[in-house]
């Protein structure tokens, strides 16, 4: 019951850092499930329910402050969604460690992206083939879909392998190689993580990994804090989300190398 309660809280704790930049958390809510005993697989099925719960409460919180791009989530979101349900059912035929090591070096990657400064991108004059043109509120930006669908697409089915929600990887794709304002890619990003958190969960429940001893509570948890770090993000300036981004990354990408190396040690 001690793992429980640790457990718990440290979800209470992620899940408001991580809703503040758009994210679900997974990519610390595995390692932290995995620290307190639960095994990689059933940590994984556990964290998308988390995830589910985080990334829900926190878009009702962005909805009402109006930064989520729906027509955006909904063009570049199901390539995710299908591959997270994939990669959920099949993430039993590679071993834990591979994941976790697959896993870190992405997240190394993502925050390294989000510490280089963002140029303004000039829109395209007339219109090209595989680039959309988008108006959200007081903002334009064109999203290049040859980009952004295969790397959702990838990110889907690592995500749903892991137990993540993708949304590490979804910020900077839109922030960095779309365009999209950093706020508007937050809100975007929580509801587009809701969707593939449920998708990789009900592949993983199809394979049979789930604890609802754990789950039921830290989900609770995790609705709580997904309701006050999207309070905390439309007050936060974009630059500050951005940094606070990468670092959270950084942080959850250390913490799964350390643990995986530590495992590999005493097994």
């Amino acid at each position: 019951m001690l793992a429980l309660g640790i457990a718990i809280l440290s979800i209470l704790v992620i899940s408001v850092l991580m809703s503040m930049t758009g994210r679900g958390g997974g990519n610390f809510y595995v390692p932290v499930l995995v620290a307190c005993g639960l095994p990689m697989l059933r940590a994984a099925t556990s964290a998308q329910c988390i995830l589910l719960c985080t990334a829900m409460s926190a878009a009702l919180v962005f909805q009402k402050g109006r930064s989520i791009d729906w027509k955006l989530a909904m063009v570049i979101d199901p390539p995710t969604d299908v591959m997270a349900l994939v990669g959920g059912y099949y993430a039993h035929l590679l071993p834990g460690g591979v994941l976790k090591f697959v896993f870190a070096g992405l997240l190394l990657l993502s925050g390294l992206f989000m510490l280089r400064p963002v140029k303004n991108r000039p829109l395209l004059k007339k219109k090209k083939f595989g680039f959309w043109h988008c108006k959200f509120g007081e903002y334009e930006y064109d999203v290049n879909l040859w980009l952004a669908l295969p790397i959702t697409a990838v990110t889907g089915l690592i995500a749903g392998m892991v137990g993540i929600s993708g949304g590490s990887f979804k910020v900077p794709l839109m922030v960095i190689g779309c365009g999209v304002p950093m706020r508007v890619a937050v809100g975007t990003s929580s509801a587009m993580v809701a969707a593939t958190a449920f998708m990789g969960m009900v592949g993983h429940w199809a394979a049979g990994d789930f604890n609802t001893l754990w789950t039921v509570p830290m989900s609770a948890a995790a609705i709580t804090g997904g309701l006050v770090g999207g309070v905390f993000s439309l007050k936060t300036k974009p630059k500050n989300l951005k940094k606070i981004f990468a670092f959270t990354t950084f942080g959850a990408a250390l913490f799964m190398v350390i643990n995986s190396w530590l495992l590999l040690r005493n097994g």
